[in-house]
């Protein structure tokens, strides 16, 4: 029986596990946020005799959960007695990095009801180091950003040869709402026939087929894609390259809602089959 890959992401509150847990959403895993540690077994059976069964999974465990500390030593071992590949992410922090985070999101350390927030830290810390030595992979958030700490996580676990390791970002949007900040590449679709003044279309987006149709019927809009599809084959190898683990597309129509998504979704379909991790993002599609 092919056991599932599974990875438990903990440590310090504040190190940015729940964003390391949102990277290997992004990647294909399976992804589940404070999951009782006694009920991992029982998760994994279950998954096991599904017909659909999920072959990389993902969990978040800490000290959120109050008997954690004092169970998953025996489950962890016990699992892999079975046969199951346990990866223990750990996330951590300098204590003045951590101090800061709390301080600007005001949250209640888990460890530190009745003391101080460095109390609480110090606490956590004291009872977590064994379970930091058991760890495969230890990755120290002080000084990463979001975006950073997500490249981190997934350029360490796409490790398939047969895989890209680049991460593409396709982001649709309305140029009456502003450029992505963190777009890399920005392509301006507003050229393309505009589903918006046709009657029967306009209350449609550009998820709807006859929408799609629309937007790629013209002589226009393939000559279009297929330079765009030139245009990529170019570019990512080369970022690739350079080592960039993360490439934000935006694509943008005036109001975000039927040209750029049609066309991002067109996009994001065609870097699916070229064997990338795509992620696709349609940013005001709900505001026009």
């Amino acid at each position: 029986m092919k056991t599932p890959r599974v990875v438990i992401i903990t440590g310090m509150s504040g190190s940015g596990k729940s964003t390391a847990l949102r990277a290997l959403e992004d990647i294909g895993f399976y992804c589940v946020d404070n999951m009782p540690v006694v009920l991992l077994p029982k998760f994994l059976s279950i998954q096991s005799e599904s017909s659909k069964k999920v072959p990389i999974v993902a969990m978040v465990m800490d000290l959120r959960e109050k008997s954690f500390l004092e169970t998953y030593t025996k489950v962890f071992a016990r699992l892999r007695e079975r046969g199951y590949k346990i990866e223990i992410l750990f996330l951590d922090a300098s204590d003045d990095a951590l101090l800061h985070r709390f301080s600007e999101t005001r949250r209640v350390h888990p460890m530190s009801v009745k003391g101080s927030v460095m109390d609480g830290i110090n606490l956590e810390r004291e009872k977590l180091t064994p379970l930091k030595n058991m760890a495969e992979k230890v990755i120290d958030t002080t000084s990463c950003n979001v975006h950073q700490l997500k490249d981190i996580v997934q350029r360490y676990f796409i490790s398939s040869p047969a895989s890209h390791r680049l991460v593409i970002h396709v982001t649709s949007f309305g140029y009456r709402y502003g450029v992505p900040a963190d777009a890399d590449i920005v392509l301006d679709v507003r050229f393309l026939p505009n589903p918006h003044f046709v009657e029967e279309l306009k209350h449609f987006d550009g998820h709807h087929p006859h929408v799609r149709e629309y937007v790629l019927g013209s002589d226009e809009s393939r000559i279009f894609v297929q330079k765009l599809y030139e245009l990529m084959a170019f570019l990512i190898p080369l970022y690739e390259k350079e080592g960039k683990s993360r490439l934000n597309i935006a694509l943008g129509c005036t109001g975000g809602r039927h040209r750029s998504v049609v066309l991002a979704n067109h996009l994001g379909a065609y870097l699916s089959d070229k064997k990338y991790v795509v992620t696709i993002n349609h940013r005001d599609i709900t505001k026009s």
